[in-house]
């Protein structure tokens, strides 16, 4: 894949099924001292319901992948010169895959940021988890239609060149634990 051997391996995904853990993930490693990035989908739909636009995916879902994709890019801006791991709340890869699941048209411009937004390797993946899927509204989608985009998701990302780690369905401390030593990086307690 073009580019992969130019990618920044301290810039880890925590992607996979919505309401699977990745958000508590990430408040567990952040806790733990490692810088971490909300994911973009979410700012997006809280400015949205705040401010009434349209950009929430069940709206408007081309401006909301479109918005997603400028995020994510704007995010790895961000943290450029941070030298330590970020781990990030789902990437461009997610926006992009929602957006060939759904047959969207997206200027070639923001097709091309989102390519351009290359992350490490292994992406850690969260399964579909029954038993904590919650319902909110940033997040009003049944538990069948988050799987159904776990699944495209499975695909999008191995089609682009990366290798899945699924999460264990366990305790967040020991999710974290998981992710550190799956990536060669210190236990760090809280």
């Amino acid at each position: 894949m073009t580019g992969m051997a130019d990618m920044d391996r301290r810039r880890i995904v925590i992607s996979g099924c919505s309401s699977g853990g990745k958000s508590t993930l990430l408040k567990e490693l952040g806790a733990r001292g490692f810088k971490t990035v909300e994911e973009p989908g979410r700012q997006i739909v809280r400015e949205a319901l705040e401010t009434g636009s349209d950009a929430l995916p069940w709206v408007n879902p081309a401006a909301f992948v479109q918005k997603a994709i400028q995020q994510a890019a704007k995010s790895l801006s961000d943290v450029q010169n941070h030298d330590g791991p970020v781990f990030f709340d789902r990437s461009a890869i997610d926006a992009l895959a929602h957006c060939e699941r759904l047959s969207l048209t997206l200027p070639d411009e923001v097709k091309a940021l989102g390519r351009s937004c290359l992350y490490a390797r292994p992406v850690f993946f969260a399964p579909p988890w029954r038993d904590i899927y919650v319902r909110d509204d940033e997040r009003p989608l049944p538990f069948e239609e988050a799987v159904r985009e776990y699944n495209w998701l499975r695909l999008a990302y191995p089609a682009r060149g990366y290798r899945l780690i699924e999460l264990p369905k366990t305790s967040v401390e020991a999710r974290a634990d998981f992710v550190l030593n799956s990536l060669g990086l210190p236990r760090i307690s809280r």
